[in-house]
């Protein structure tokens, strides 16, 4: 059964959440200060480049940040429960069962010395404390639900089996075994080639609905969260720029970062080949060594429209709209005079 969603309407709720990794370089902003909520039923987009603090914000929502990483502040509010004041044992019960997560790898995240239906198999003897049998009559379900033939015969195979489409097959179903309010699926269909890209993501949209939960999409690819997410969060060296409903973000971005993402997409109206071609946009530069961060907006030495005071001033999100955030001085009026770009 899903957990009762927050007062709010949300099932889940981060608060200025901000996590460092400390190394012998230093102290690693990874994740400086994001909030953004989540509604059941909902699905979030959260889209950046690499190292944008993307994985590691979701990985915190499971307390699986790894060392030396740790949570230095805020909270993780999810049905009523914070997350960061709970025990480890406390998270165990919440792990797979309440947030369930498919992760970008599943060739890693299988375990190769165990069988397909032992492994899956022990998840729901665990957490739901019903026998072998029932078990391995649940998994053989869930295995036919995403699209495995034979789930009988595949109970009995091991991950170096199966091909790198069927084991990610495999990590869905495992993710639904309990039944979980809420997804995390963190670059699910990177390792695949894309016609698999394309049928992984329609099955998750698919389960998504017959299992009436939530899902947190993380990834680099704005045609991927174009075609699954509600709402979109853009994340920048750490922070939020950017956090919309998803059409509002394809129609109206407001970020100078979101609008370089979108820039960056290959459009079907124009042509990337022959005489005429047109070039793919790039962003210039680099993520910045989180380290040592710029001073003012993290975005502003790659930014196009950057102004001086943007070195100076670290902009905060404000409403540029209802329900639209951005963390942008030349969007939220911060400057007089500066037309909206």
């Amino acid at each position: 059964m899903m957990p009762a969603a927050e007062d709010n309407g949300r099932l889940l709720e981060v608060k200025d959440l901000r996590i460092h990794f400390y190394t012998g370089s230093g102290v690693v902003k990874a994740v400086d200060g994001i909030s953004y909520g989540l509604k059941p039923g909902q699905t979030l987009g959260v889209a950046g480049e690499s190292g944008s603090g993307k994985t590691i914000s979701s990985l915190a929502l499971l307390r699986l940040i790894p060392r030396p990483g740790r949570i230095i502040s805020g909270e993780i509010l999810f049905a009523h429960e914070n997350l960061t004041a709970k025990t480890e044992k406390e998270m165990i019960s919440v792990r797979g069962k309440k947030i369930a997560m498919i992760f970008q790898n599943p060739a890693y995240s299988l375990n190769p010395i165990y069988s397909i239906g032992a492994q899956l198999g022990e998840i729901l003897m665990w957490h739901e404390k019903v026998g072998r049998k029932a078990a391995q009559e649940r998994v053989a379900e869930l295995l036919r639900l995403v699209g495995i033939a034979d789930p009988v015969s595949r109970l009995r195979q091991f991950p170096h089996e199966l091909s790198g489409g069927m084991k990610q097959r495999v990590c869905i179903a495992r993710a639904l075994l309990c039944n979980p309010a809420l997804v995390l699926a963190d670059e699910p269909t990177t390792n695949l080639d894309v016609t698999i890209q394309a049928q992984i993501l329609d099955l998750l949209k698919e389960l998504k609905g017959r299992f009436h939960m939530a899902m947190i999409l993380v990834t680099h690819d704005m045609g991927v969260v174009a075609r699954m997410a509600d709402r979109i969060v853009v994340m920048y060296a750490g922070r939020i720029c950017e956090d919309a409903n998803a059409n509002v973000i394809f129609r109206d971005p407001r970020h100078p970062y979101t609008k370089a993402l979108l820039e960056t997409m290959p459009r079907v109206d124009q042509s990337y080949s022959g005489d005429s071609r047109k070039r793919l946009a790039v962003i210039r530069g680099r993520i910045p060594n989180l380290i040592d961060p710029p001073a003012g907006c993290r975005f502003h030495p790659r930014c196009a429209i950057a102004r001086e005071e943007c070195s100076t001033i670290l902009p905060e999100p404000a409403e540029v709209a209802e329900g639209h955030p951005v963390s942008c001085i030349a969007q939220t009026g911060l400057l007089k005079g500066w037309e909206r770009q």
